[in-house]
């Protein structure tokens, strides 16, 4: 939490200032969020006028050194006695204190230009949460390294944990809760298969595909392809069975190959140790990122596994906790860890391991009826459509039969998409339906749900700070309802009972909130 203070107060300690190669680390921050600007130079290059994208390009650099500079000459900070002091703003000025005994921990964090530079950066945690428009003036971003640990440890030891900051830096010297080799790595990095490297092409063929010529997830490329005689497109017409494969095969290498790299990037060092104050969590090869996470902020913990993952005994076990990380309250604790390992976190925690024999309550089976109940209108119309698409054709002159089904062909296949895809999502709803349970374990609550997402959350219920029964029109026709639970630095839907008969779940809602806090 923050407060204004006063501009002049002598005993705040003397002004510091980031250290000046935030002039370099700044900018380049400030170049990576400009990609319109890019795309606007490269434009006016590529259709000839290079004077006027040369003006572009320096005026808009001018504009962005200028404005890290004046940020830089405008920002300060303190250490004082008892608290920390951040002056900012160019225009418009603030000045914020924030009070020890209200700092949770400090967070230091070095990306890869930072790293190189001897830089890093440093955010102290408040018992606010950080989600709000405060998180931003309790961050310095750029000092030495050894002052960002020289703070960390005056903070821990003006609150009086000074023993967490000992146990912290000799952390190396004793086993980790839980690490991360190369092999697991790349084996974790097999599990988050992504396409997000398409999903870049997209958007650069959105951007730029009409400026460069080039746009393969256009209909008309492949069009001009074929109407131009080109060899890729003879190639592709001959060969349509081997081109169909070594297409499937180059999505599941690039998807492969895009999750290890993503993977490595982000958990690359991974080691997790036990403080006084709770754990300690590093990780990245670029970014590299230490976060301390105070056992007693910890609100739920959810293991999250899907279909292959459950198959081999795989888990991810996150936190979510009044601290943030990276502006989120889920913190990743073991990316790739089996029940063994996820038990040992959480006894690192001071919680009880997951019980294998908890008496688990299933949903109603309205969790599915509704579901389909509610698509079937869809689903009848989008069957309505192939069907006569398909069977209309034929009853047509032969003449024009062929010139009709071939036109219609492409309105065909997106109506049977569309409906392989409506009729899959009442399949999972089903597979997620006898998956999906709760169980009350002692003085907590237990939710199972998903089926290709699968999620174990635990709520103590101690943690509970609210609990919302809703029902709408149609539960209210099948006699269900849903709970929503609600906990510190997480919404109210963050964690749900879904489908629960209406008498079930208000006894269950009346049961936890009687509970002794």
């Amino acid at each position: 939490m923050s407060e204004p203070t006063s501009p002049d107060r002598p005993e705040e300690g003397a002004p510091e200032r980031l250290h000046p190669l935030f002039l370099l680390s700044g900018l380049g921050g400030a170049l990576r969020g400009i990609a319109g600007g890019y795309v606007a130079i490269g434009y006016l290059a590529v259709s000839g006028r290079w004077t006027t994208a040369l003006l572009g390009a320096i005026g808009l650099l001018a504009f962005l050194v200028i404005g890290i500079f004046l940020y830089w000459t405008r920002f300060s900070f303190r250490v004082g006695a008892s608290d920390i002091r951040i002056d900012s703003g160019i225009i418009s000025r603030r000045h914020r204190s924030i009070p020890f005994d209200r700092i949770q921990d400090v967070d230091i964090k070095q990306p890869l230009f930072a790293r190189l530079l001897g830089l890093a950066e440093v955010k102290f945690e408040t018992g606010s949460g950080g989600g709000g428009g405060d998180g931003e003036e309790a961050v310095i971003h750029a000092i030495t390294l050894r002052r960002a640990h020289e703070i960390r440890d005056l903070v821990r030891a003006r609150r009086g944990v000074a023993a967490a900051a000992v146990e912290a830096d000799a952390g190396d010297e004793r086993p980790p809760v839980y690490a991360m080799d190369l092999r697991r790595l790349f084996l974790s990095g097999t599990f988050n298969f992504s396409l997000a490297v398409f999903a870049g092409l997209f958007g650069l063929t959105q951007t730029m595909g009409d400026l460069l010529g080039f746009d393969p997830l256009n209909r008309r490329f492949w069009i001009g392809l074929a109407e131009g005689n080109h060899p890729l497109a003879q190639y592709l017409v001959e060969h349509r069975a081997g081109a169909a494969v070594a297409g499937t095969l180059l999505l599941l290498v690039v998807g492969l190959a895009t999750g290890v790299v993503r993977t490595i990037v982000r958990d690359f060092g991974f080691r997790l140790d036990r403080t006084g104050a709770g754990l300690r969590r590093r990780r990245g090869l670029l970014t590299r990122t230490d976060v301390t996470l105070p056992a007693r902020r910890a609100q739920a913990v959810v293991v999250a596994t899907g279909p292959v993952r459950d198959r081999f005994g795989w888990r991810e076990l996150k936190l979510q906790s009044l601290a943030r990380d990276e502006g989120s309250g889920d913190h990743v604790l073991a990316p790739l860890a089996d029940d063994d390992e996820v038990d040992r976190v959480l006894d690192e925690l001071a919680w009880r391991p997951i019980a294998r024999d908890a008496a688990w309550q299933r949903l109603s089976k309205a969790y599915v009826t509704a579901f389909a109940i509610g698509l079937s209108p869809v689903i009848l119309l989008l069957g309505l459509i192939v069907g006569a698409l398909v069977l209309v054709p034929p009853m047509l002159d032969p003449v024009v039969a062929a010139n009709v089904s071939e036109s219609l062909r492409p309105m065909r296949l997106s109506a049977t998409i569309l409906l392989a895809v409506v009729v899959g999502a009442t399949l999972l709803r089903w597979l997620a339906w006898h998956r999906a349970a709760y169980a009350l374990d002692g003085d907590r609550l237990l939710v199972r749900s998903g089926w290709w997402r699968r999620r174990l959350t635990i709520l103590p219920t101690a943690k509970i700070q609210s609990i919302d029964l809703t029902e709408n029109l149609v539960s209210r026709l099948f006699g269900t309802a849903t709970l929503h639970f609600g906990v510190a630095g997480g919404g109210a839907d963050g964690h749900i009972i879904p489908a629960i008969p209406s008498a079930t779940a208000r006894a269950l809602r009346k049961d936890l909130l009687d509970l002794p806090a």
